[in-house]
């Protein structure tokens, strides 16, 4: 583990170590990471997780507050990329990956989804809860991480919660490493090919 001493704001305890105070971090990682990668730890700082951690509060800072902070914080390296990156931090993503799948899709021209929204059918039966979602156009872009290699309950529970939106008349595109870091050119084409089918 390698150390670092934060030139601005106060340091704030989580975990029971000192580290850097959200804005304080987003704006000192403009000098470290790409756009995107910042645009992903920003949406894991505003993040309000379905499941929460009882010894992680959540979010570490509301996007209101992000917004303001970066807005006043002092001229300082990095706080250019910070706020072309805050431009585009959403609530929602639940990870990095999801968050590049997101730029992607969007800088590709096509419409922003929603995040990690719950889905019901005509009978008002949960479906399940989606990473991106396309709700007029029905389609479902789900990024399928490791655990789907690691969790086979996990794999099983995926299946069945796809096969019901299946069902349910949705389109799902599913996404892996290779579609988001090799090939993302194939992947806009199938979200694009979705979005434009004809629907039922």
């Amino acid at each position: 583990m390698t150390g670092h001493e934060s030139s601005h704001g106060s340091p704030v305890l989580r975990g029971g170590l000192p580290v850097s105070d959200p804005v304080g971090l987003f704006v000192e990682l403009g000098t470290l990471l790409t756009i995107d990668d910042l645009v992903a730890v920003g949406d894991a700082l505003v993040l309000d997780p379905e499941v929460l951690n009882p010894r992680d509060p959540r979010p570490w800072i509301t996007h209101d507050e992000l917004r303001r902070g970066v807005g006043a914080h002092p001229r300082t390296p990095g706080l250019a990329a910070a706020r072309r990156a805050l431009a585009l931090v959403r609530v929602g993503a639940e990870s990095r990956p999801e968050s590049l799948l997101r730029l992607l899709l969007i800088r590709a021209g096509l419409p922003e989804p929603e995040l990690n929204q719950i889905l019901f059918d005509s009978r008002d039966r949960r479906l399940g809860r989606f990473d991106l979602v396309y709700r007029e156009a029905r389609v479902i872009v789900e990024y399928d991480g490791d655990q789907h290699r690691t969790s086979t309950v996990q794999y099983d529970r995926d299946i069945r919660r796809l096969e019901r939106a299946r069902e349910a008349s949705w389109a799902v595109v599913q996404v892996r490493a290779r579609g988001l870091f090799i090939d993302p050119a194939d992947t806009v084409s199938r979200v694009r090919r979705a979005l434009a089918r004809p629907r039922a």
